[in-house]
């Protein structure tokens, strides 16, 4: 019987085996696929690498339970990056209780102030970085996530849409809150 050369299958054939025989090594496998890019999403969580490496840990002990679910209705990818977000989400509102306390009081500020000019991707391009930087963490880790995707992955709104499985027009409103969210908080700072 001839062997395949399993480097050679794609993410789906991947996740078929994988879930048919429950094997670790080929697992392994995909792990060596995705490791680079769930650790960068992670890390955009996280404050640094060691907690980035813990949570890369984390998502992946996750998905070998949790691969079966894969049902191929999109890219391998994309329902990784969606699996990975979630889990990152979820981390960062269970563990963050002072970050919680700091985004709820920034959003009743927002709904408050409903002054806010339309905020082009000029304006957000033009904050200074470190700034920027402190006031991402200030605003919900689901706000951080979609300007990450749309400005740091620069995934177009239709990836987005596939990736939170949400309509274009969600994702569209959720882009518009999430910069009028940020550039408040930066201009607070």
């Amino acid at each position: 019987m001839k062997s395949i050369d399993v480097t050679k299958l794609s993410d789906e054939e991947l996740v078929s085996k994988i879930v048919q025989k429950n094997d670790t090594h080929l697992f392994a496998v995909l792990y060596d696929r995705y490791a680079g890019v769930v650790y960068n999403k992670c890390y955009g969580f996280s404050k640094n690498k060691e907690e980035a490496q813990d949570l890369t840990h984390d998502v992946f002990v996750r998905l070998f339970v949790k691969l079966r679910t894969f049902k191929g209705k999109s890219k391998f990818s994309t329902w990784l990056y969606s699996f990975t977000y979630n889990f990152c989400v979820n981390y960062v509102q269970r563990n963050s209780e002072k970050k919680k306390e700091k985004v709820t009081v920034v959003t009743d500020q927002i709904k408050e102030d409903s002054e806010i000019d339309e905020i082009d991707d000029a304006t957000l391009f033009e904050l200074k970085s470190d700034k920027l930087a402190k006031a991402l963490e200030i605003i919900s880790a689901a706000d951080k996530m979609i300007l990450l995707m749309k400005y740091q992955d620069d995934m177009s709104i239709k990836e987005i849409s596939g990736a939170l499985e949400l309509g274009d027009s969600a994702v569209k409103m959720r882009l518009k809150r999430a910069k009028e969210k940020v550039v408040k908080a930066y201009n607070e700072l």
